[in-house]
């Protein structure tokens, strides 16, 4: 199934979350911890702020206070944990889009389409491959790092709401995450109920194809309408016209180790056709070639930079190269060239 363009969330000028997301972190550091205020003061967050679900928070805030709460709270897969406890109210409006939806497929569709709003910084799609169905999830900013707390909790949260919403006895065949594996990995495999792949290009669940689009219920389309058009109004999406530059790199976000990363892939995903996609590119002064060696050398950063490294083979596969030897020679390039931030 291809991704259309309006199924891609993109990061916007400023990455942030709303306070409705932050919640119920605030609520499980009171129930392990009560150092809730603390917290919150290291982080330049007022309790103030959360009494309005919709106020738009930092999320690089909200990224490092999962992290550190974690740590206070003695509970290294607090994410993991949490997550099994959403519902699709955790999510509001977006959440009974979810719920209401026919199938798998369409709500995960939803959910990629929407979650800018309650999120930014995100890249979030769906795509088949080698016959399942996937659910792809990832901040993009590569300054909020690490981030182990909201992938996992994200992917859990997901994964429960499939479970409450469609079938309770419903398991992934594959869950992918970003991060290195940590010590409780076994606990992670438990929770999710799937073998659980680490060092990957992204965080995704990997679905069986046909509990994908397995009918569960005739949807109600003037509710669903209502439910879209007050989303829309909270996403305040912007016109078509929009960077094409940012949905690419959503796209290869997406994608970097699936699939080729070729302009003729990649303007079929956009329903463009690949003459127009390179005059757009570079009419925004970039190229399809620039954008995915940013993406990789920004991922070669994190993946090689840590104390815990995957194997240069692990690394050259997640970052869509064919061996060990094109991705000595891609790093030998980047450090005679000044870095550049990806985005």
């Amino acid at each position: 199934m291809a991704v259309a363009s309006h199924l891609i969330s993109r990061m916007p000028v400023v990455a942030s979350i709303r306070a409705s997301v932050l919640i119920p972190l605030v609520q499980q550091i009171e129930k392990r911890s009560g150092k809730t205020d603390l917290l919150l003061a290291l982080h330049g967050i007022l309790r103030s702020q959360l009494e309005d679900p919709y106020t738009v928070l930092p999320m690089v805030r909200y990224v490092a206070l999962f992290e550190d709460a974690a740590t206070i709270t003695g509970e290294p897969a607090l994410g993991a944990r949490m997550g099994t406890g959403f519902k699709p109210a955790d999510l509001g409006p977006i959440g009974m889009l979810f719920a209401l939806s026919p199938n798998i497929r369409s709500a995960f569709e939803r959910l990629s389409k929407y979650v800018n709003a309650v999120q930014g910084a995100t890249s979030s799609g769906v795509f088949e491959e080698n016959g399942d169905f996937v659910w792809s999830y990832r901040i993009v900013d590569p300054g909020m790092w690490p981030r182990r707390q909201d992938s996992e909790f994200t992917i859990a949260a997901s994964c429960q709401l499939v479970r409450s919403c469609f079938s309770r006895g419903w398991r992934p065949i594959e869950i992918q995450l970003e991060h290195h594996a940590p010590r409780d990995a076994a606990v992670l495999e438990r929770i999710y109920g799937a073998p659980v792949l680490f060092g990957q290009s992204g965080n995704r669940i990997v679905m069986n194809k046909t509990d994908a689009d397995r009918i569960y219920r005739s949807e109600d389309k003037s509710l669903i309408e209502i439910l879209e058009r007050h989303i829309g109004d909270l996403v305040n999406e912007p016109a078509t016209g929009d960077s094409v530059t940012e949905k690419v790199q959503a796209l290869i976000g997406i994608y970097l180790g699936r699939k080729p990363m070729t302009v003729a892939i990649l303007a079929a995903e956009l329903k463009m056709s690949p003459r127009s996609l390179q005059r757009r590119l570079s009419e925004e002064g970039v190229s399809l070639r620039d954008l995915v060696g940013q993406y990789r050398q920004t991922l070669a950063a994190h993946y090689l930079g840590d104390r815990h490294a995957a194997p240069m083979s692990e690394v050259a596969r997640v970052l869509g190269y064919a061996d060990n030897t094109v991705l000595w020679r891609a790093l030998r390039s980047w450090k005679k060239r000044k870095p550049s931030a990806f985005g």
